[in-house]
């Protein structure tokens, strides 16, 4: 009975290091970590000096997007612009312009986020003059041809100028609607 106690003593102490040094093997190893680059967000391919046209079901330009450069992220599928220019042209209509400092498109380039210097331009037509405006913010949807903001907006046309905060934008109505805050001055002279 002696032996048995004397030997129980060094066997725990054995039994007790071997499971501490399974733990301590277990919480100190580190993740397996990937190098193929899948969860980086770092582009895939990078174009400068970019257009891209798209054409409706007949064969007719739609619109075109031109940019300095694009970025495309294979983690998320987002592509990024740099200084983007999205033109719409239709015949009988007058041409569309959407410029900003920056942009990201969605991988079906059913949308076009712009920020930083956003300014879209609406060119003379018969009755009426050109129209800017200004914002910082600004998301296209470019196959309904509709835009949208809630950031401040300022309007111009002619020597007419209106500021609000948040806008809705049909380019196929031909309307800008805008939210909230709206104030400006209207040029008297164009107004019958």
């Amino acid at each position: 009975m002696k032996q048995w106690s004397t030997a129980v003593l060094p066997l725990s102490i054995l039994l007790t290091l071997a499971a501490l040094t399974f733990w301590l093997r277990y919480a100190t190893e580190f993740p397996d970590t990937h190098s193929d680059g899948k969860h980086r967000h770092d582009p895939d391919y990078i174009v400068s000096e970019v257009t891209v046209r798209k054409l409706d079901k007949t064969g007719m330009l739609r619109h075109t997007l031109f940019a300095e450069e694009l970025r495309h992220y294979p983690d998320d599928d987002s592509t990024e612009l740099i200084k983007p220019t999205l033109v719409h042209v239709q015949p009988g209509r007058p041409r569309l312009t959407v410029k900003a400092a920056h942009g990201r498109l969605t991988s079906q380039a059913e949308r076009v986020d712009l920020r930083e210097d956003v300014e879209v331009h609406r060119e003379a037509d018969g009755k009426h003059e050109a129209l800017l405006v200004s914002t910082t913010e600004l998301t296209v949807l470019p196959d309904e041809e509709k835009a949208f903001t809630k950031s401040k907006v300022v309007i111009t046309q002619g020597k007419s100028s209106i500021q609000g905060v948040g806008m809705q934008v049909d380019n196929k109505l031909r309307t800008f609607v805008l939210e909230a805050q709206v104030n400006g001055l209207i040029d008297s002279h164009r107004v019958k």
